[in-house]
């Protein structure tokens, strides 16, 4: 299994909002343990072990969020791995702060990095987990590139730790088990 985060490279963008999908899959390689090494040949950052008996793969693409299918294809190709295998994590305005929706397909929703990957995997068939970052009340780019307060990082804090146990739960139990448990 492949789980992809979304984000920018760059201390600049570390604590952003446009970086949720880094943090979730650097909640997950803390937690367990992994550390990720830049890998030039996928343009990722990459981490991963086992979890329940399952390789998992965890990658940081730096390619930029609107270039992220490039990183994707070339980590899918190499594993030989399905788009059945693939969770990509990353942010989202439509939600609001912290809630966390669980899909199994649909469009990227305006979101580049999503649309990136949808066209270099040729699917929407892809499985998604969303985070919400609260909407915009400003220029679109300036809020996703802004860090959070510390009110609002502390929220997302309860969602990132979380991350392990999503994933645990997602190898163990099924994608309906997290979407019946996490969604919200």
């Amino acid at each position: 299994m492949i789980i992809v985060g979304l984000g920018n490279p760059g201390k600049e963008y570390a604590q952003t909002r446009h970086n949720v999908g880094f943090m979730f899959v650097d909640r997950i390689a803390e937690y367990y343990n992994w550390t990720f090494k830049l890998e030039k040949k996928f343009q990722s950052f990459v981490a991963g072990g086992n979890l329940n008996g399952e390789k998992v793969i965890l990658i940081k693409p730096i390619t930029y969020m609107n270039n992220s299918g490039l990183a994707v294809r070339s980590v899918m190709d190499y594993q030989k791995v399905s788009v059945n295998d693939i969770l990509v994590v990353y942010d989202d305005m439509d939600l609001p702060l912290s809630t966390v929706r669980i899909r199994l397909s649909g469009s990227s929703g305006g979101h580049k990095g999503m649309k990136s990957v949808i066209e270099h995997l040729g699917t929407d068939e892809i499985k998604r987990l969303r985070i919400g970052i609260g909407h915009a009340e400003s220029d679109v780019i300036d809020y996703v590139l802004t860090p959070f307060s510390k009110t609002e990082f502390q929220q997302m804090k309860t969602v990132l730790d979380k991350a392990p146990y999503i994933i645990a739960d997602y190898l163990e139990k099924g994608i309906d088990y997290v979407m019946n448990n996490y969604n919200g």
